[in-house]
C-alpha cells in the first residue's frame, strides 16, 4: 500500500515521497487557543504524532518540529474582557 497525501496546492492526491532517501522533515503549526480547550486541540497533536510514529515505523529518519502559537491581541483582549467582568 502506498501513503498518499491530498495535496492542497494543486488540489490532488499525490504519493508520498522524500526529497531525501529514507529521511523525512514535518513541521506543523500547534493549535492557537483563544478559548476552553476542547477535543479539537488534541486532534491536530494526535494526528501529526500518528504520522511521524507511522514513518519512524516504516523506518525513516524523521525531524519533526511544531510550534507553539503565541499569544496576540485579540487574545489578550478577550482576557481582558473576562478579568475585568
Amino acid at each position: 500500500m502506498t501513503l498518499r497525501f491530498y495535496n492542497t496546492l494543486n488540489h490532488g492526491i499525490e504519493e508520498f515521497r522524500t526529497i531525501e532517501p529514507n529521511r523525512v522533515s514535518i513541521y506543523c503549526c500547534g493549535v492557537t487557543v483563544y478559548d476552553l480547550c476542547h477535543l479539537g486541540h488534541a486532534r491536530s497533536y494526535i494526528a501529526w504524532d500518528v504520522l511521524r510514529r507511522y514513518l519512524i515505523w516504516k523506518g525513516y529518519e524523521v525531524t519533526f518540529v511544531q510550534n507553539f502559537t503565541d499569544i496576540d491581541d485579540k487574545i489578550l483582549k478577550k482576557l481582558m474582557r473576562k478579568v475585568l467582568q
